[in-house]
């Protein structure tokens, strides 16, 4: 069973990451779902509760959307609370180790922007380095990102291709958690 972290400030509003758990729902995937702006509103985070739903799970997906070259605040906070020193690492901090860090995000811009030329500079996975070095740090398995562009009615995407791009996402999603078990 998977656990799905999802941090989006404006879920409610969101085409893409709606879209995407919809799908994820529909499917045959097992998976516990914590919306952590839902449950932490205040973001004053349980971290006995998270850390007793990561020990639930062998993976877990964290979905946002990319903010600022960066994930939202409160995924940031959740991190900073429930990874603490002697749980996630530290001499008595293993509790992680083995299990599948897998960041799962939409990008609002074009892809073209993230290039070495484009508007970006740089290209998205430059932007995943902290997240990797977070698996590292705490023994777990990191898994490439999965994510994609253009999910912003702002920079002239269609709600009809953001949806059919973020169904597409959702099945990779899917077929990675029934790769990894």
């Amino acid at each position: 069973m998977a656990l799905i972290i999802l941090a989006h400030p404006t879920f409610d509003k969101s085409i893409a990451s709606r879209t995407i758990i919809e799908e994820l729902k529909n499917s045959n995937t097992d998976m516990e779902l914590r919306n952590i702006h839902e449950l932490y509103p205040d973001y004053k985070i349980d971290e006995k509760a998270e850390q007793e739903a990561l020990l639930r799970h062998k993976t877990i997906v964290f979905q946002y959307p990319f903010y600022w070259y960066n994930m939202p605040a409160i995924l940031k906070h959740w991190f900073d609370v429930v990874f603490e020193h002697q749980f996630a690492y530290g001499s008595q901090g293993d509790k992680l180790k083995g299990r599948n860090f897998v960041p799962s995000f939409t990008v609002g811009s074009s892809q073209s922007s993230y290039t070495a030329l484009g508007f970006q500079h740089f290209r998205v996975y430059e932007f995943c380095k902290q997240l990797e070095q977070t698996a590292y740090h705490t023994q777990m398995n990191y898994i490439d990102p999965i994510y994609f562009y253009g999910t912003s009615l702002a920079a002239g995407y269609t709600e009809e291709e953001i949806k059919a791009n973020a169904k597409q996402h959702a099945k990779k999603l899917i077929q990675k958690l029934a790769e990894l078990g």
